[in-house]
């Protein structure tokens, strides 16, 4: 192996245990070339089942999820429609204009630099550690288990918090891509509608993987092509001189995201990272995805780049034919600015964008569930969280429990939020980034710890293990405390009420992470053997 090469790590064929207490704790036992402990069940498959992409799946065996369910391309789809890219354009495109202008499509390409460099890391550290767990795994193998417990915990909180007002999106545009736009307006019919939805979802998960898989595939193929033929119709009408607003020719200026000042350029980048969030679905599924020491890490990465140039190509068009006066006014509908823009650029064809983000939301709907769920696996069987959580269904391998454990509480969480007020489900979706910003930080911290001894083996280990990931973390923390900043002031939140004199999506967010610290404080006294995990190293490659 040359010297600058980062070294690859072979994927654990059997779960190692915890060797007996000694003096300093519990010992976790490590194989050759992986990090051991993770729990889980594995056993010798049964006999063959047709996998997602038609070829042989072994059976899972009791306890255990299926393995080899799904493909390579498989995991990419579903990496790719958990970010919601249509509808994620839709929710950040209005306000990153008013911040930045006509540099949108830069601050979009800025904004993926830290997502590359935290997908390089679960790449690097799905390949020690091939854990459905991710960020739970990795950081309480690196930084000790109660920082990788608020990693698990960040992540859950993230499904929770989105799962509601992503298919409250896709059963609005539903209803508005056929027609039933009295029905998108009443308030009951909508949440009763969304709710039925969340539940199908998440009955699709629990369904089996594959069949997830299939579904994601006809569904982001379905988003990206209408995603396509809007921003070609959107540039067409630009150079043809036929669109109705205040169309500008795009620029190659535009890409440069530092156009618009520092202070707009930390806002455009806070927004951008929650467009990007996502991808990493595709890594908790490592366990259920062939070849999964390096299949879903590749997926990721690769979830990431065609995120860039959907994004950028989008933005271009978008800013190029609606101007930057008209999307700046409208900021404040998000989503809703799809809708409009769907009737200028396609007029009587404008169901076509409509069924983008629907169609967005309906997939992220079900991909959103699949990290909470498989990361509260994960933390049951280290007796993290109670046994109960580990339940996996026999027949179908998958994780049925925690499943509907994160459906019932996003359920639940949506209801009471929408009831409050439109507004502070919006907040709620801001208090996201936080969330988002705090365990993609861990994850870029865990991998340059866990690799340490092999920092020095060369520039492509020191770049692509440590330097680039910690490089990315350090921007996710730059960007955690703006926002916290940010959010600190009632102005700025969507429902401009100030909640114990904060903004409310910072209110959120403290009562989110508190309810970790006690939760974790609870469940420590219950069990402590989790706690007693020590951080370890990556062992040095030969």
């Amino acid at each position: 192996m040359a010297a600058d090469t980062p070294p690859e790590t072979t994927p654990r064929a059997a779960t190692a245990t915890a060797s007996p207490a000694k003096a300093g704790g519990t010992t976790l036992t490590v194989g050759t070339g992986a990090a051991a402990g993770t729990g889980r069940a594995v056993g010798t498959a049964g006999a063959a089942a047709p996998s997602g992409n038609g070829t042989p799946t072994a059976h899972a065996p009791a306890g255990a999820l299926t393995p080899d369910a799904i493909g390579f391309l498989d995991a990419l789809a579903i990496g790719l429609n958990a970010t919601s890219p249509a509808y994620s354009l839709a929710a950040v495109i209005g306000p990153l204009v008013a911040l930045v202008g006509v540099h949108a499509p830069g601050v979009m390409l800025a904004s993926f630099v830290p997502m590359l460099l935290i997908a390089s890391a679960f790449h690097f550290l799905n390949r020690a550690d091939p854990d459905c767990g991710t960020t739970f795994s990795w950081v309480t193998r690196a930084l000790g288990p109660s920082t990788g417990w608020l990693g698990g915990w960040a992540i859950a909180m993230t499904g929770v918090l989105v799962v509601g007002s992503l298919a409250d999106v896709a059963v609005g545009f539903g209803l508005l891509a056929v027609g039933a736009d009295g029905l998108a307006d009443n308030t009951l019919v909508r949440e009763a509608l969304t709710v039925l939805l969340i539940l199908l979802m998440s009955w699709l998960c629990v369904r089996g993987t594959e069949v997830s898989a299939r579904f994601q595939n006809v569904l982001v193929l379905l988003q990206v092509l209408c995603l396509v033929v809007f921003a070609a119709v959107a540039v067409y009408r630009v150079y043809a001189g036929t669109g109705s607003l205040d169309a500008v020719r795009p620029a190659a200026g535009w890409l440069d995201p530092f156009g618009a000042g520092g202070s707009a350029l930390t806002g455009g980048l806070l927004l951008g990272v929650f467009a990007y969030w996502g991808w990493e679905s595709a890594v908790n599924l490592t366990e259920e995805t062939k070849d999964s020491a390096n299949a879903p890490g590749r997926a990721g990465i690769w979830s990431t780049v065609v995120l860039l140039a959907t994004y950028v190509a989008v933005a271009f068009a978008v800013v190029a034919y609606a101007g930057t006066a008209y999307l700046a006014g409208q900021a404040d509908t998000e989503e809703d600015v799809f809708a409009a823009l769907a009737r200028e650029v396609l007029g009587g064809w404008d169901w076509i964008l409509l069924l983008a983000v629907a169609t967005s939301a309906l997939a992220s709907t079900q991909t959103t569930i699949i990290p909470a769920s498989r990361t509260a696996l994960s933390m049951a069987r280290r007796k993290a969280l109670p046994a109960g959580f580990a339940h996996i269904d026999a027949r179908r391998g998958t994780p049925s429990t925690s499943t509907w454990w994160v459906t019932g509480t996003a359920i639940v969480w949506y209801v009471v939020i929408h009831r409050i007020s439109e507004n502070a489900l919006a907040d709620s979706l801001t208090a996201l980034s936080l969330l988002i910003a705090f365990y993609y930080a861990l994850t870029g911290i865990a991998c340059a710890v866990w690799y340490r001894r092999r920092l020095m083996r060369g520039p492509g280990p020191f770049l692509l293990l440590g330097a680039g990931p910690l490089l990315g973390s350090a921007m996710l923390i730059w960007l955690l405390v703006e926002s916290v900043v940010d959010m600190a002031d009632p102005g700025n939140a969507s429902s401009s009420t100030a909640w114990f004199g904060l903004g409310a999506p910072l209110v959120i967010a403290l009562f989110l992470a508190g309810a970790g610290v006690v939760l974790m404080l609870v469940r420590r006294a219950a069990s402590g053997a989790f706690w007693r995990e020590r951080p370890g190293v990556a062992p040095e490659a030969p």
